[in-house]
């Protein structure tokens, strides 16, 4: 890891660049899921790390939509972010917008949970409940099989990544689905604290 930034200077510095609720509660997300996931891959002592790439992962996003993952790098060397959390963040754009292989077990993971979660976000809204707690893979597969469905989350990328991280589809939603339950009490807290 080189240069380390606190996960409150993190998250002032995604603040600095967004300011829709969705890319916020988007960011959030991804942080949540990425801790989870480095804790359940045997990377506990990365898991905060980890977290902050999820949190500054679609940096540019909002203000640069068209240079997604090519602005991030000048966004984040100015805020003093070293170039392993760079890499990391240009690579969740790799063959879309970029040529930053994700090379990490973090990388991949990153890349393959984007933007799934964004699905699982999106199926989480047409329930009863509109939470994650009580969802199953079968509702979020229905739902990935119907192309009409959330069409900006990319159904070719969530198979790569799986293809990347050598993990069955189905393995990748279900843990993913366990992941967004561990964080969706705290993202709303924080969204109604923050946003």
């Amino acid at each position: 890891m080189d240069k380390y930034i606190s996960r409150e200077e993190a998250f002032k510095l995604l603040k600095k660049y967004n300011q829709d609720r969705f890319h916020i509660q988007h960011a959030l997300t991804v942080e949540g899921v990425m801790k989870w996931y480095a804790n359940e891959l045997g990377y506990q002592e990365e898991a905060e790390y980890w977290g902050i790439v999820g949190l500054l992962h679609d940096i540019d996003f909002e203000q640069y939509p068209e240079e997604h993952c090519k602005k991030a790098p000048e966004l984040l060397s100015a805020a003093g972010v070293g170039e392993d959390i760079i890499h990391a963040v240009c690579s969740h754009g790799y063959e879309l917008t970029v040529d930053v292989k994700p090379e990490h077990e973090m990388e991949k993971v990153l890349y393959a949970v984007d933007e799934l979660t964004g699905l699982i976000g999106a199926v989480a809204l047409m329930r009863p409940s509109k939470s994650v707690q009580d969802m199953e893979v079968k509702s979020v597969k229905k739902k990935y099989k119907s192309n009409n469905f959330a069409a900006g989350c990319s159904r070719e990328v969530i198979q790569r990544g799986a293809d990347m991280l050598g993990w069955e589809l189905n393995d990748l939603i279900e843990k993913t689905i366990y992941a967004m339950r561990s964080c969706e009490t705290e993202i709303q807290e924080t969204m109604e604290a923050e946003c």
